[in-house]
């Protein structure tokens, strides 16, 4: 099955899910940022879209413990950079309608978490189709300290991901019943 035809049915699949129904613990995830030795952690985050797993208040508490926290913004050619935010900085909608920062301050994140429409056991995922976490991954894919967390729910998961010379896998996938790595 092409991507195309499996996004859009998870995506159906999702919206009609319970998703509020469904407890996801946090927990896994920072137990994955606390392993992280960076003395200083750089967060990049998302937020949440079309019935996403909603980390706004996790990212809010990993601030409050003194963790900077940032947001993706978009650029031209299916790009984008992430820019520091603090739950007290206003957002702005860009092209798509999704909230993103100020272009202020630009950083490159040590730890991301990654919004996932489908995902399989090897850690290859389908996201919306634009490439943004692929081409952002690929600029850093010679960093050390760049660990990619994609959160996603368990139903989320298919047997295999159709993989092209640009995707990218991510470095572990946290649901409300598993860690895959």
């Amino acid at each position: 099955m092409l991507k195309k035809k499996i996004r859009k049915k998870l995506l159906n699949i999702r919206k009609k899910k319970n998703y509020k129904n469904i407890k996801f613990s946090f927990s896994k995830i920072l137990k994955e940022i606390n392993r992280n030795n960076s003395k200083k952690k750089i967060i990049g985050g998302y937020y949440p879209i079309n019935f996403e797993i909603n980390i706004l208040e996790f990212l809010y508490n990993l601030e409050n413990k003194g963790n900077q926290i940032c947001l993706p913004s978009i650029k031209k050619n299916n790009e984008m950079d992430f820019y520091l935010w603090s739950q007290k900085d206003s957002l702005i909608l860009n092209k798509y309608g999704i909230p993103e920062p100020k272009k202020v301050k630009k950083v490159i994140p040590n730890i991301i978490l990654v919004p996932i429409v489908g995902f399989d056991k090897k850690l290859y995922r389908i996201g919306y189709g634009g490439g943004y976490y692929d081409r952002y991954f690929q600029k850093f894919s010679n960093k050390k300290d760049f660990l990619k967390i994609g959160i996603a729910y368990s139903f989320q998961k298919i047997n295999k991901t159709p993989i092209n010379k640009f995707d990218k896998k991510l470095d572990i996938i946290i649901t409300e019943k598993n860690v895959l790595k």
